[in-house]
């Protein structure tokens, strides 16, 4: 049984290397493609000022966190929590760099010797060359609804990270995501996967639609500098 994590941080600046501290991290527990109702969520005092310019993102003060944990606090039970699994992060580097950073005030092991670190930036530039692969485009390339995230926030980053990691790995009939147990996420909301039908009925392409195929194809194959992973996939004819 596969256990994955959907990670998400937001700090008090862009840099670790200035000085710059974790303020909220969230994970999000998937199994078998699901989530489940295991979720870890913390925020945490700095002990430094918030830049006014990330404060403008996270919509988080340092009066918000005035009675907070520090992290030195939080970092074993952050430590437990994904030891071992597969850690899903939009942008790795960056929240990666931040918890070494932390860790290592605390002579702690390195976050990524703990787990195993997908970057999923990564993976959407290598399926979208020459687009926008932020968190927030992806989402409105896969039609997932973000309605309700005003401000950056680490656990609803999680949770949209989930669907979009779905969507990258074309893992599922349907981007909604489900709870394991009641079906409902963190805001009471519901959530269901569509059901298989029994039986699939297999639609083959006609010529036009094969030949538009294979331009597209060659369209991203020179986008993506000869690296497409379609690259020599042929449609099947519609009388094959």
């Amino acid at each position: 049984m596969k256990r994955q994590i959907m990670l998400d941080t937001e700090t008090t600046g862009l840099e670790h290397s200035k000085g710059h501290r974790i303020i909220e991290v969230a994970c999000v527990e998937m199994i078998n493609r699901r989530l489940t109702r295991n979720t870890f969520y913390k925020r945490i005092h700095p002990e430094r000022e918030i830049d006014e310019g990330a404060t403008n993102i996270h919509g988080i003060s340092i009066e918000d966190l005035e009675y907070e944990p520090k992290f030195a606090a939080i970092a074993d039970a952050l430590i437990d929590y994904v030891a071992g699994a597969e850690v899903i992060i939009h942008n790795a580097p960056f929240d990666v760099g931040f918890l070494n950073a932390e860790f290592a005030r605390l002579n702690k092991p390195k976050f990524e010797t703990l787990c195993t670190v997908v970057d999923t930036l990564g993976m959407a530039r290598e399926q979208h060359p020459g687009k926008k692969n932020s968190l927030d485009a992806l989402c409105d390339r896969y039609e997932i609804d973000r309605s309700a995230r005003t401000f950056h926030g680490a656990l609803m980053d999680a949770e949209l990270l989930a669907e979009v990691y779905i969507a990258l790995t074309r893992g599922q009939d349907s981007l909604s995501i489900g709870f394991d147990g009641d079906n409902t996420n963190a805001t009471g909301a519901s959530a269901s996967v569509a059901a298989r039908p029994p039986v699939l009925k297999v639609v083959r392409a006609s010529e036009a639609e094969a030949l538009a195929h294979t331009q597209i194809i060659a369209g991203l194959n020179k986008a993506s500098g000869d690296k497409a992973i379609w690259n020599g996939y042929i449609v099947p004819k519609a009388d094959a």
